[in-house]
């Protein structure tokens, strides 16, 4: 797919071209014809097809050419936890160019995750810092021992230290996970998260707490994930609180996982007007070959489900790089921006899609990520799931 170019005395030469696809900038209502030009890693420029000459061309002819993908909700501490997925795995192999590790790892095993995790991957890797100092690494209940799994200062310390590499806290708040501990590790999220000005991601599930309570202890830019899982209580369970965090600026992520997207839920959210804000996975090593598979078969299930193209890009683009507080670097095709790209097939022609509970729902649009640009360099994609 890649080609070297001609010498062009008169022109500027760029490192990379991406050239003949169609632009699907979120900042734009439609995709439009275009190329882009890379240059040190970096978005250099945007010209009409055809204009612009590189050492390297990416053609893109019949394809779509996205900002790259942005995952928001994985696990990829791998192997030192039992649900770790090796990061490029599911990101550049699977046409997603950043992953977000959703508190895999607590402020004890940080610089053990950054050494074997962030480093060797060609995927960015960003973190959900867990407020259990534990994370996942001794099991999935690592905030029902009591106020020793939390410690603040250490929280806090590592997010000072590494502001570009954690972008916000985790905190799960299901009664699988939190024993007798209550609210009082969302309470202790909050103080840090507020210290440092930095959102937290709570995991809703099993009840209790109840969602209405947690929900009112969160305020602008925080995300709950999970939003249209199908366990009891949930969304619908506190609807009037909902409405009222989202009004404050709560935004509500799907977190497909092997347990939390229910069709059912999702099909109601969105008839009730709660649209997802941004569109995760959840991915693991228990999930990749069922019921999650990738970021883009999550994409087709919310098309499936009435949302179009173009909204379910810009949740996983431009809205993932919001949360993240990363808006100026990631999620657009902006000039100067990191030379992050999905290439992508859009397919038209019947598919039968599942959700986590088995459940399953027909569509009619597809969209197969062929190609990944990281930093400017070109990455091929995997073969998907059939």
């Amino acid at each position: 797919m890649a080609e070297h170019g001609a010498t062009a005395p008169h022109r500027q030469r760029f490192d990379l071209v991406v050239s003949g696809g169609l632009l699907a900038d979120p900042l734009r209502e439609t995709p439009e014809p275009g190329d882009i030009a890379v240059q040190d890693g970096r978005i250099a420029q945007i010209a009409p097809a055809g204009t612009l000459l590189g050492e390297e061309r990416l053609d893109a002819s019949g394809l779509l050419v996205a900002p790259g993908l942005i995952d928001l909700h994985t696990h990829v501490y791998a192997p030192r936890t039992y649900l770790g997925a090796p990061a490029d795995t599911i990101g550049v192999r699977q046409g997603v160019t950043t992953v977000v590790d959703a508190g895999s790892c607590g402020s004890d095993d940080f610089s053990d995750f950054t050494d074997n995790v962030v480093r060797p991957a060609v995927t960015r890797v960003l973190n959900w810092l867990n407020i259990s100092r534990h994370g996942l690494v001794h099991g999935p209940r690592e905030l029902s021992h009591g106020p020793g799994d939390v410690d603040e200062a250490a929280t806090e310390k590592a997010l000072r230290d590494h502001p570009d590499q954690i972008r916000g806290i985790k905190v799960r708040m299901s009664s699988s996970v939190l024993g007798d501990s209550g609210l009082a590790p969302l309470r202790s999220a909050k103080r840090v998260a507020e210290r440092v000005g930095r959102p937290v991601m709570v995991h809703v599930g099993n009840e209790p707490p109840v969602l209405g309570d947690v929900l009112d202890l969160l305020g602008a830019g925080d995300v709950v994930t999970h939003a249209f899982h199908g366990k009891p209580g949930g969304l619908f369970g506190s609807e009037r609180q909902a409405r009222a965090a989202i009004a404050r600026g709560v935004r509500l992520d799907i977190g497909h996982g092997s347990a939390s997207l229910s069709f059912a839920t999702a099909e109601r959210a969105l008839a009730a007007g709660f649209t997802p804000y941004t569109i995760s996975t959840d991915l693991h090593a228990r999930s990749l070959e069922g019921p999650v598979h990738s970021l883009a078969t999550t994409l087709d299930k919310l098309l499936a489900l009435g949302m179009t193209p173009h909204q379910v890009i810009r949740c996983a683009t431009l809205h993932a790089a919001d949360v993240l507080g990363l808006s100026d670097e990631l999620g657009t095709l902006r000039p100067g921006s990191a030379a992050d790209l999905t290439l992508l097939r859009q397919r038209q022609g019947p598919v039968t899609l599942t959700d986590a509970g088995g459940a399953t729902r027909s569509g009619d649009t597809r969209l197969e990520p062929v190609a990944a640009v990281r930093a400017g360099r070109i990455h091929p994609v995997a073969a998907g799931p059939a």
